[in-house]
């Protein structure tokens, strides 16, 4: 597929690059619209989609670790988590070192949906990726880490799960 995005050498340098927020943002609601339709069979919204797909990628996280993660309010995940509980998609177990840490953990009904949003939304990155070339999942990876604040970096990678947290800082 042909970029269609302006020349960077002729680009104001205190203009806003609309067209790439406007692109992210319009990306980001197709992205996260397929999740959300499959959501709503189950009555939740994106709230519970990364409440879910961290429980699953991080089995006996802590809420204070989820907290860290998601940076959302104790108020506003007690809230979600307490549905997903109910609902029999996470439970929640005494801490293994210390019972007072409440360690969270997805069901088998859990894991199965957390998976098929995965899968839903890894089809859409697929499609993306296909006229990219073979390096296009390299260097979308590579914008993405960017975009990440700096800081966060080697958390952000240590949670993916990546080896090297050095790439692409």
């Amino acid at each position: 597929m042909k970029s269609a995005a302006p020349a960077q050498a002729s680009r104001d340098e205190a203009a806003p690059f609309y067209d790439l927020i406007e692109l992210f943002f319009f990306a980001y609601r197709d992205f996260v619209g397929d999740a959300d339709r499959l959501l709503e069979t189950y009555g939740f919204g994106r709230a519970h989609h990364r409440v879910l797909h961290f429980v699953s990628r991080q089995p006996g996280l802590t809420i204070a670790e989820l907290l860290d993660i998601l940076k959302i309010t104790k108020q506003s995940l007690n809230r979600v988590l307490k549905e997903l509980v109910a609902k029999s998609f996470i439970e929640a177990r005494a801490g293994a070192q210390d019972r007072r840490h409440r360690q969270l953990f997805t069901t088998a009904k859990g894991s199965r949906l957390a998976r098929d949003l995965a899968l839903l939304q890894t089809k859409r990155f697929a499609r993306a990726m296909e006229g990219l070339g073979p390096e296009g999942r390299e260097r979308a990876f590579d914008f993405l880490l960017a975009m990440v604040d700096p800081h966060e970096r080697g958390r952000v990678m240590e949670l993916i799960g990546m080896k090297n947290p050095e790439r692409g800082a």
